[in-house]
């Protein structure tokens, strides 16, 4: 008998993003029914909710702490990460500190105009060019994408032998594992994770667009409890990594 496969998605957030009012414990009791193994919850520039989430992760669903963060450049995902990675940092300077931490690099959403998107806007060719080379994954399917952007990060994916994803990138739990991969092997540490995505089998759905008006409203409530989206620091001013969890 072969080995069960992994159903993994790697874009989750949850009520520590500015814009979700998912609370860690649902997004895991979601995931969980919906028959996730694992689940990188990669809230925005930070980790604590990613945190919460691993410590209180069932038998059966493994969750890799992740980060959306927002580059000068654009967004990237992290996984694997011991602390948070500040905003604002170059994309360069973004992915190394990633690597210091062991931790894999994913490009979200790349060609999304209505996103902070590498490839979304002036320049973005340039970037999505600077990034190939030292991403491990390209999200080729995001459940949120809208137009042409997940066919033309499937385009640009095989034209730089990158693996290509799919994500949910849900805020609600109505869409957690909406879109995941499929994956042979065990995807609970680095490199088996990198070993596992060149063979990914990607299932795909979409979010509702009844299920997105909730993001106004999460915004909304978020802001009014004081859960507002993280700010880079202004140069000189002491951040080190991890300083923005709250």
């Amino acid at each position: 008998m072969g080995e069960s496969p992994a159903f993994v998605d790697l874009h989750c957030h949850t009520s520590a993003s500015f814009d979700s009012l998912a609370s860690p414990r649902a997004v895991l009791r979601a995931a969980a029914a919906r028959g996730l193994t694992h689940l990188a919850v990669t809230d925005h520039d930070r980790i604590d909710g990613a945190l919460r989430a691993r410590d209180a992760a069932p038998v059966g669903l493994t969750v890799l702490v992740g980060e959306e963060i927002r580059t000068a450049d654009g967004d990237l995902i992290a996984v694997f990460l011991e602390r948070a990675i500040p905003p604002g940092l170059p994309v360069g300077e973004t992915i190394a500190a990633v690597r210091e931490q062991g931790g894999l690099v994913g490009v979200p959403h790349p060609f999304d105009r209505l996103r902070g998107s590498l490839a979304g806007s002036g320049g973005g060719a340039d970037r999505m060019a600077g990034a190939a080379g030292a991403v491990d994954w390209i999200e080729i399917y995001n459940a949120r994408a809208i137009g042409r952007a997940n066919e033309r990060a499937a385009a640009y994916a095989r034209e730089h032998d990158l693996p290509g994803v799919a994500v949910s990138d849900s805020h609600s739990t109505l869409e957690v594992a909406v879109a995941c991969i499929r994956l042979s092997g065990d995807p609970s540490s680095p490199a088996g994770l990198l070993a596992a995505l060149p063979g990914a089998d990607l299932i795909t759905g979409h979010a509702s667009y009844a299920v997105r008006l909730i993001g106004p409203v999460a915004k909304a409530v978020q802001w009014a409890r004081g859960n507002r989206r993280i700010q880079p620091e202004e140069p000189g001013a002491g951040r080190i990594a991890g300083s923005a969890e709250r």
